[in-house]
């Protein structure tokens, strides 16, 4: 997926205002992205730290640091609403796809601001309606219709509606506050299962359970999906994301 991860990373380092010699915290880097991307940009007169809740994701990430070229970013386990750095230490905040998973969100983005320096700017990516993003959208109906609906993609999608998050982060004291739509379309070989990945992060606690059977049939209609909208043997699979910044 790092060819769609790549159109995601830039806007998001963009609208976080990243340059060369700037101190970055990135939040829920799960596995190293963008920290890694942020990286090189702020070259090696800058900083970057990488943070996530999970210990044994930041394990991966600083195993995936060691193969890269150039500046590498710190890592550490952290919790948002909690942070372990002095008032004013970034210019910058970056979170991909993690801040809809925080259940006190406000509290999470109080302690964004205090870390930033005045002035300094937090950009949140989020998932915008799942009708637009096409992995998440037919892997959920295939499953709802297997194995019933029970609303494991909602946390996904909760700042779906324009404006949500943006409110959110005026209450919790951002000032110009703003947001873009993203809507990227991947390009997945047909034939390929491309979709695997997300199918178990998103539902691995149902499948777990499944016979052998039950889950070939799940994964089998899942496939039959994606290749019914094949074009000379390539799937394009639209995405929907937003971009929140504050400062």
């Amino acid at each position: 997926m790092a060819d769609l991860a790549d159109k995601l990373n830039r806007p998001l380092l963009d609208a976080a205002g990243l340059a060369e010699g700037h101190r970055l915290l990135d939040l829920a880097s799960g596995a190293g992205e963008p920290a890694l991307s942020a990286a090189r940009r702020v070259g090696p007169g800058g900083l970057v730290v990488g943070s996530d809740l999970v210990p044994g994701m930041m394990a991966g990430a600083v195993r995936r640091a060691r193969g890269v070229e150039g500046p590498a970013p710190a890592f550490t386990a952290a919790d948002m609403t909690a942070l372990p750095f002095a008032d004013a230490a970034f210019d910058g905040v970056t979170c991909r796809f993690g801040i809809m998973f925080v259940p006190a969100v406000e509290a999470a983005l109080r302690e964004v601001r205090r870390v930033l320096r005045p002035g300094g700017r937090a950009a949140f990516m989020v998932w915008g309606p799942r009708a637009g993003n096409g992995l998440f959208a037919e892997i959920g109906d295939a499953v709802a219709e297997h194995l019933g609906e029970d609303g494991s993609l909602d946390p996904l999608f909760r700042f779906a509606e324009p404006g949500l998050l943006a409110g959110v982060m005026r209450r919790a004291g951002f000032a110009e506050t703003s947001e873009t739509d993203l809507t990227p379309v991947r390009k997945a070989p047909a034939g390929q299962p491309f979709w695997r990945a997300a199918l178990d992060m998103s539902f691995g606690h149902r499948l777990a359970d499944l016979t052998a059977g039950r889950r070939e049939r799940l994964e089998a209609d899942i496939a039959r999906r994606f290749a019914a909208q094949a074009v000379d043997g390539i799937v394009p699979v639209p995405s929907h994301a937003r971009i929140a910044v504050g400062r």
